[in-house]
């Protein structure tokens, strides 16, 4: 296996996705309560990057494994078929990230408490059933919200109580807190999900997989697709208002054209190999733009 057909089988492009809520927990952690706990914090890091590409290389060994489309789509769309590559070999790497992962969270949750534990195990439970199982929950109308909640939420959450585990309060106010800062990445991957899932409707229903695109219409996905969007900006602003994140977290709507000029090949055409990146820019740019303004709002001038 060379190195672009491991990119592709870990979705290495993807890795944002999680790379940046994590960031965010760290930023967020130093302008609220001026802590870092480097080490629990790099070992996290690490599991979490390792269950990652054991979630998408399950992901895609499921699809392989599970296709009714064999003439088509297993042979000629998904990685493993189309590249010929080993499935003993898939297998092992399978073994490698998920215990990997395993231990090193395992080590985590014993510096810092059992909480990390509970939280991270949410986070596996829906990593392997989101692929797994006799009914996938990628098939089913969850996997946007749910995809969305692990790695937007969870990743953060747990970020943020491994900085300040010891002072860490459990209650609905920081719950709630946390919540609408880690918002826009919730939105935003359930989001990339969303257009994935709408690209490839056609797909999806051919090999018995019935999303929710299935259930309300592309015309549905793309309304939605638009008001997540929208409300992403808005999460940022309103924690602005209630003092959670400094004023130039406001400069994020700058952004607002370049969102403009990114979503609209995608609105006009949803086609994966042509339109589905621009969901994937818009992902990447307002993350990296809002950890950017955080860690900026940690500056005293």
């Amino acid at each position: 296996m060379n190195f672009k057909n491991f990119a592709e089988l870990i979705e290495l492009k993807a890795k944002t996705a999680s790379i940046f809520p994590f960031l965010l927990g760290l930023g967020y952690s130093l302008y609220h309560y001026h802590k870092a706990n480097l080490l629990p914090l790099l070992v996290y890091f690490v599991a979490m990057f390792m269950f990652n590409c054991f979630v998408d290389i399950w992901d895609n060994y499921n699809d392989y494994h599970n296709a009714v489309d064999t003439a088509d789509y297993q042979k000629n769309t998904n990685i493993i078929g189309r590249e010929g590559l080993s499935l003993g070999l898939i297998k092992g790497l399978l073994a490698f990230f998920f215990f990997g992962s395993l231990l090193l969270g395992l080590l985590v949750a014993f510096w810092t408490g059992w909480a990390v534990f509970w939280l991270g195990l949410i986070c596996y439970a829906v990593g392997i059933f989101y692929a797994g199982g006799p009914k996938p929950l990628s098939s089913l109308p969850l996997g946007e919200l749910l995809s969305g909640l692990t790695m937007g939420y969870l990743i953060f959450l747990i970020c943020l109580y491994i900085n300040t585990f010891g002072t860490f309060v459990w209650s609905w106010a920081t719950l709630g807190t946390t919540f609408l800062i880690a918002l826009p990445n919730v939105l935003l991957i359930a989001n990339l999900m969303l257009a994935n899932n709408t690209c490839d409707l056609e797909e999806d229903e051919a090999n018995q997989r019935f999303t929710i695109v299935h259930y309300i219409g592309k015309s549905g996905a793309l309304l939605w697709w638009k008001i997540a969007l929208i409300l992403a900006f808005v999460a940022v602003i309103l924690g602005v208002l209630l003092d959670l994140l400094a004023p130039i977290s406001l400069a994020i709507v700058l952004l607002v054209p370049l969102m403009v000029k990114f979503a609209r090949p995608y609105l006009k055409k949803q086609v994966k190999r042509e339109t589905f990146i621009c969901s994937v820019k818009i992902l990447m740019v307002f993350q990296l733009a809002q950890v950017v303004l955080l860690f900026m709002g940690l500056i005293k001038f």
